[in-house]
């Protein structure tokens, strides 16, 4: 089967990479980031264009929700099979006359950062049951988690995927604030951060929540609300104060 990967970013990145490490043969990637694409062809030894794109059986489209159907305009041919990448978006947003897919891998990506690709989840779906499983063998080879998902249920799989890796990133970042204005260093807080990311692999997250709020201890909760003077810090502090006592109550 020849695959072509269209996009330069992240996932393709990270997809071809995955491809290649497995014995899978992508043909090509093609995009319009020359730069991106140069290295990407240089590291995995995988031809790239910016102006021709290969014949294929399969086209991975890995872009952003936004550029998903532009994109798939690109591919003129019929009887092809076409998927993108996102978790978000309905394979009817693909617009052409070939059969329409979702290969959607559930990690956050980064080019710099080896991941280990038999751990992440791969959800697919397709408009029948032979494209689904050439889908499904395509990423048995890559990882040992493959699950058929239709738009609705990749919408809830995305919008919980959020609330488990956006959300907590980003209060880290609001931790690191706190840290650093007290000249703190942040790594301190990394065997904390790793001992309770840990935990919930051996004990539901509601079992392994610690924590003032659901010990009931309204007096740390006061001194705390008085350290904070960032007004956007003690809005979350409260809320998530407010959702835990909720919880256990």
């Amino acid at each position: 089967m020849q695959i072509v990967i269209i996009g330069s970013g992240n996932v393709a990145y990270h997809l071809a990479k995955a491809f290649k490490e497995s014995g899978v043969e992508v043909s090509q990637i093609f995009g319009r980031n020359a730069a991106e694409l140069s290295k990407i062809s240089e590291e995995l030894h995988i031809p790239f264009s910016t102006e021709t794109l290969a014949d294929a059986d399969l086209y991975l489209i890995s872009v952003s929700d936004s550029s998903i159907a532009e994109v798939s305009t690109l591919i003129k041919k019929e009887n092809v099979l076409v998927a993108h990448t996102s978790g978000s978006v309905s394979r009817e947003a693909l617009v052409g006359n070939y059969r329409k897919s979702v290969f959607y891998p559930l990690q956050t990506f980064s080019k710099s950062k080896k991941l280990d690709y038999k751990k992440i989840p791969f959800f697919i779906d397709a408009e029948n049951e032979e494209d689904a499983e050439i889908l499904k063998n395509l990423a048995l080879k890559i990882s040992e988690n493959v699950m058929f998902a239709n738009d609705e249920k990749r919408k809830y799989i995305h919008l919980t995927a959020v609330f488990a890796c956006n959300f907590v990133n980003h209060l880290f970042a609001r931790a690191k604030e706190i840290s650093d204005s007290q000249d703190i260093p942040f790594e301190y807080f990394l065997p904390l951060i790793d001992e309770t990311t840990q935990k919930i692999h051996e004990l539901e997250p509601k079992l392994a929540q610690t924590g003032p709020a659901v010990r009931g201890d309204n007096r740390i909760l006061e001194l705390h609300e008085q350290l904070i003077t960032n007004e956007e810090q003690l809005k979350i502090y409260k809320t998530l104060n407010e959702s835990i006592k909720k919880m256990y109550s």
